[in-house]
């Protein structure tokens, strides 16, 4: 039994530490915030267009914090309301592909990364961590006011 215990072990370890799930934040989300699709330019090209800024989620798989924004957070009905009506909304995963890039360029120090930011790709402003829903509004509307 001891034999057959160690390779079990070994093979969920590995499993854990290369399994990348991904986190899909436009399902189960239909009252939250609606995530922009395309590409970082073009979410950059629409805000423009709109007269927009872009609240912009840097964030890892991993990351517990995150996962909690987005189920608890960024699926509440208050919050999509708010950011879908007065934001271009993007969630990039840190480590890949344009969001790695991004997290590369505004210097993050942690996930999640939350900006607010023009449509030349200048923060207007930032803050780290978990937020919850009136958390998340006011620093929302503290950017609106500027």
């Amino acid at each position: 039994m001891k034999k057959l215990f160690i390779p079990f072990l070994t093979l969920c370890a590995f499993w854990i530490a290369f399994k990348s799930p991904s986190i899909d934040f436009n399902k189960d989300a239909e009252q939250g915030i609606q995530f922009h699709k395309g590409t970082w330019k073009e979410a950059l090209e629409q805000a423009k267009a709109e007269n927009k800024l872009i609240f912009l989620d840097i964030y890892a798989v991993w990351c517990g914090p995150c996962k909690q924004m987005k189920s608890n957070t960024f699926s509440d009905a208050k919050v999509g309301e708010y950011f879908n009506k007065n934001f271009i909304n993007v969630a990039l995963d840190g480590e890949k592909a344009e969001g790695y890039k991004l997290a590369n360029d505004y210097a993050i120090k942690g996930f999640p990364s939350l900006f607010f930011i023009d449509y030349q790709g200048n923060i207007i402003k930032r803050t780290s961590g978990y937020h919850g829903t009136n958390e998340l509004i006011q620093f929302a509307k503290s950017v609106s006011k500027k």
